[in-house]
């Protein structure tokens, strides 16, 4: 199954689960991956709201299949359904809570979203795989592959029960167009849906969802510069989604450098711009809690960006 990616590629915690489960029936799908990463940004929420896409989808079958969200307010319901797809396709992806997986650096201390691949169930114990490793805010996550009796499985996909709505937008937009998604209060997890019809379109020649986006990368940094400096205590809500899209680009600048079609010290740019981004953006916030915005630092780190961007663009294939 998954064994065969023997180095998932480094991105976020949604999206490293997301590959190591479609590496079951599509080998190439780190490559898939690079080809479809690509941040939009939507335009016409209210001031200071941000929405992303991070890149196209990369589940849909050629007929037409897809993942899609299920959720059920308690466990044995919950359990019920893990159960039926685990038996169905052999791999669920499921919801966890960061305060409850022993494994996160923030266990017991920091609530948050986090997707899990659960692998096979044995002796009443399921077989769960994070390959998702990054140094944290909280601490270095490192992968992890173990069994969880039910009343594991249980705590780890306890709901998350305080968030913003900047989660609920990441949660709809997570595989890369607008999926519904049941309610934050339910368990939840992934299931494989449809088949044996064309694939759908998405609205608007590729837009994620029905409202207004941007997709020149230029374009799309200036517009969440603006949104910022206007508001600088945004910077800690937005944060996580930034750091996602830095992790994202790097891994596409190191696939188009591989197969020849850019630059090393164009990509080297790019990725380093990218990667200095969220660090920027956390120091911002931490700063504007305090009262003492760094709007200046941030209009640089975006500014940077944006030129090692423009250079990366006129050389490397169109994004997504």
């Amino acid at each position: 199954m998954i064994d065969a990616l023997a180095e998932p590629p480094q991105l976020s915690c949604y999206t490293t689960s997301l590959v190591c489960y479609l590496a079951a029936e599509v080998p190439a799908v780190p490559r898939r991956f690079a080809e479809a990463t690509r941040l939009a940004v939507r335009t016409d929420l209210p001031a200071g709201e941000l929405a992303f896409s991070h890149h196209t989808r990369i589940d849909v079958t050629a007929d037409g299949g897809e993942l899609a969200y299920q959720g059920a307010p308690d466990w044995r319901t919950a359990r019920e359904g893990l159960l039926a797809e685990l038996d169905a396709q052999g791999r669920v992806l499921a919801v966890a809570n960061t305060e409850h997986i022993e494994w996160a650096p923030g266990y017991g201390r920091a609530a948050a979203p986090h997707w899990i691949l659960i692998r096979g169930r044995r002796d009443g114990s399921w077989q769960v795989a994070d390959h998702f490793a990054a140094l944290t805010p909280h601490g270095e996550q490192e992968p992890f592959l173990g069994w969880l009796d039910d009343a594991g499985l249980a705590r780890a996909l306890t709901p998350v029960r305080e968030f913003g709505t900047e989660v609920v937008r990441r949660d709809r937009m997570a595989l890369g167009r607008a999926t519904a998604v049941p309610p934050m209060s339910h368990h939840r997890w992934l299931v494989r849906t449809g088949g044996g019809r064309p694939p759908a379109q998405e609205p608007r020649a590729g837009a994620p969802d029905d409202g207004q986006w941007l997709f020149e990368p230029t374009a799309v940094l200036s517009h969440i510069l603006a949104a910022l400096l206007a508001d600088p205590v945004a910077a800690a809500r937005y944060t996580d989604d930034l750091w996602a899209a830095a992790r994202h680009h790097s891994h596409r600048n190191a696939v188009l450098v591989s197969d020849g079609l850019l630059d090393p010290e164009v990509a080297a740019s790019e990725t380093t711009a990218w990667q200095e981004l969220p660090k920027i953006l956390r120091i911002a916030a931490l700063s504007a809690a305090r009262g003492r915005p760094r709007t200046g630092l941030v209009e640089e780190a975006f500014t940077d960006l944006i030129r090692a961007t423009e250079k990366s663009s006129a050389v490397a294939p169109s994004e997504g």
